[in-house]
Parts: C-alpha cells; sequence; structure tokens
C-alpha cells in the first residue's frame, strides 16, 4: 500500500505513521497477511479543492504504480455537499482520501494513524482479530467515536468514483475543522517571524517601563480599564496585521461550498493571528516584568506615584506596558513585507494555495 502525501506537515505525519504501521496492521488483521507501507511525497491537491478532480488524480496515480491500497493525506480542508469532508473511500479502486483538519489540532498524530488504519480495514473488508469482523462499508471508529468528533456517513452522488464518505457537520465539526487549520498554520511560529514588529514592541515597552508618566497611569487605571487596554491593544494588532498584509480571503466565486470555504479561511486567519499575538502579549508581559524587577527604584517610584512598588504594582506596570508595546508593535509590523507576515502567518502549503488563488484571479480578463 501507498500513504500518498502532500509536502510539509501532510509528508512528515506519514513518516512517522509509516514506521509503525505494518506491524499494527498485521496485528490487527492476522491470518498471516503483510502490509508493505510506502510514502510518496507530491503536491497531487496544487491547484485545486475540488473532491471530483483530487480523486481522479489520485486514481491515475495509482493506476501507474503496483498498489493494492492507496491513502492520500491532505492538509486542505475539503467539503461535499456542503458538509466538511473527512475521509472519501473509493472500494472498486482501493483508494482512501484523508483530510487532516477534520480530525481537529490535538494528538493529530495519533488521530491520523488510526484514521488510515479504519480506512485500510474497511477497503480490504477484512477481519480484525480481538474487535469482531468489520465488513466492508460498515460505520469507522477508532478516531471517528465520541462526542468530539461528530463524524457521520456523508452523501455520495451516483456520478462520483467513491462509495463511501465520512463528514463533520454542525458547531462540533466546524470547530474540530477550524482547529486542525489553525494548527497547521503553526500560530506559535507568528511571533519570531515578524523581527521588525517584535523589535518595536520590545523598544517600546523598554522605554515605557521607565516613564514615570506611564508608572502614574498604570497604578491609577483600574481592572476594568486594564482588560479594555489589554482587548483593544490586541484586536488593533491582529486586525492592523490581517488588513496591511491583505490576508482576508475573498472568493469570486458564488457557490455555496465557496462562500464556505471562505468564512472557513477567514475564521483560520484571524484565530492564528489571534493566537500568534496572545503569544506575543504574553511574551512581552514577562519581558517587561523582568525588565522592570531590573531595572525599577521602589523609592523612586513611590515618590513618583505616591503607591509602594510592591508584587501588585510590578504586574499592573507589566501588563499595562504590554499592552503600550502591542500597539507600538502594530506599528512596527507596517515595515515588515506582505510577504515575511504571510510566511508568518500561514504554513507553506497554505501560503503557495493562497499565491495560487491570487495567481489565477490575476489571469482574469478585467471587463
Amino acid at each position: 500500500m501507498a500513504l500518498l502525501a502532500d509536502p510539509d506537515a501532510p509528508t512528515e505525519i506519514a513518516k512517522r505513521m509509516a514506521r509503525i504501521l505494518p506491524a499494527r496492521l498485521a496485528d490487527k488483521v492476522g491470518q498471516g497477511r503483510r502490509f508493505d507501507v510506502e510514502v510518496i511525497s507530491e503536491p497531487f491537491s496544487a491547484g485545486t479543492e475540488d473532491l471530483a478532480t483530487l480523486m481522479d488524480r489520485i486514481t491515475d496515480r495509482a493506476s501507474s504504480e503496483d498498489w493494492d491500497i492507496v491513502v492520500a493525506l491532505t492538509d486542505l480542508p475539503m467539503h461535499s455537499h456542503g458538509r466538511k469532508l473527512v475521509v472519501n473511500l473509493d472500494h472498486e479502486h482501493g483508494l482512501a482520501l484523508l483530510s487532516l483538519p477534520a480530525l481537529g489540532g490535538f494528538r493529530l498524530q495519533r488521530r491520523a494513524r488510526r484514521a488510515v488504519e479504519e480506512a485500510v480495514f474497511a477497503l480490504t473488508g477484512v477481519q480484525v482479530t480481538g474487535a469482531g469482523e468489520r465488513r466492508q462499508g460498515e460505520p469507522l471508529c477508532g478516531p471517528f467515536a465520541g462526542p468530539l468528533t461528530p463524524i457521520h456517513p456523508g452523501p455520495v452522488g451516483e456520478d462520483e468514483s467513491a462509495d463511501l464518505r465520512y463528514v463533520v457537520s454542525g458547531l462540533r465539526g466546524y470547530a474540530t475543522v477550524l482547529a486542525g487549520m489553525v494548527r497547521a498554520n503553526r500560530p506559535w511560529l507568528l511571533v519570531p517571524g515578524l523581527s521588525k514588529a517584535l523589535a518595536a514592541a520590545l523598544a517600546t515597552g523598554a522605554i515605557a517601563t521607565v516613564n514615570s508618566t506611564v508608572w502614574s497611569l498604570a497604578e491609577a487605571l483600574s481592572a476594568p480599564r486594564l482588560v479594555i487596554a489589554m482587548v483593544g491593544s490586541v484586536a488593533l494588532m491582529i486586525g492592523w496585521l490581517i488588513v496591511d498584509a491583505q490576508l482576508w480571503h475573498r472568493s469570486d466565486e458564488t457557490s455555496r461550498e465557496s462562500k464556505l470555504r471562505a468564512r472557513l479561511y477567514n475564521a483560520s486567519t484571524v484565530l492564528t493571528v489571534g493566537v500568534g499575538v496572545v503569544v506575543c502579549y504574553v511574551g512581552l508581559m514577562v519581558v517587561n516584568l523582568m525588565w522592570a524587577l531590573f531595572i525599577l527604584n521602589d523609592r523612586v517610584f513611590a515618590s513618583m506615584t505616591r503607591a509602594p512598588l510592591d508584587a501588585t504594582g510590578y504586574l499592573t506596570l507589566a501588563w499595562f506596558v504590554a499592552s503600550t508595546a502591542t500597539v507600538g508593535g502594530a506599528l512596527g509590523s507596517g515595515l515588515e513585507s506582505d510577504e515575511a507576515i504571510r510566511a508568518a502567518a500561514y504554513s507553506k502549503r497554505e501560503q503557495e494555495r493562497r499565491q495560487t488563488l491570487e495567481d489565477d484571479r490575476g489571469d482574469q480578463p478585467s471587463n
């Protein structure tokens, strides 16, 4: 069998999986059956998000090799009949297409391995030792069971090559796919990817920490106002990055699935940038606190603010300065190129997908 994986994260998952998959499949199936697993890294989903096109590409690729089963892994969120696809199965040709974002953002390696195992069992129709029989077309279990993974069989058109598919729907299904997309974008890498914005934020925080006016403001502000300052600075940073780098996805198509994809991509963008900015905010607060502990003199602080510089004072000052520094970071991000911001906010595959959309939009003749 072959694991046909898109480059980047899907290939990494497939390679780790291939080390243990043959033994696990042979152990569960029994009957002396042996599985040879080959990993093929190819951008089979490049330039399209159409499910039928992807299945045709997988079929053509499988027909050129001597594989009994092909399980394709992609990090694109797929849609079918208005629902978010988890796995597409074609028993006649021994093919399966697995959309990794539909497995969620946590324990992805384990869930992907179990999903591949279930797909192989479904395609081969074999019996699984110790767990009863699993017949062809019988509902899958494993990672698809449980209240937090609301996966169920989805509709299949008569003209489609697939004969069985599983989809997610509802609010929990939407949240699961969204979490998978955000994880694929690796939002924790946003901060080190924006060097100019980070430098501006750190410089703003360092200066604000030793400013007596900032001391007085921090002591005078109540907790609700500090919360408002925090939320406002974070929202400003998120909005500025999205608008300045043109991260908002606009679909030129009018179909329902195109609109659903656009909303999903925009929601993942907001969450990805939001998580990255929150990580930045927390990091700034820690750095500012350490700087304040090192540089401030409690007597000077007390003489200027008429308040003691105790633990609460340090934390309040670091909190307020983090909000100020975040605004400085938003201004500093204007010095970053759009490409740098996109590289920091998105995975390589997502950058390629968006670049393809922009190129296609640019090739269209203007009216």
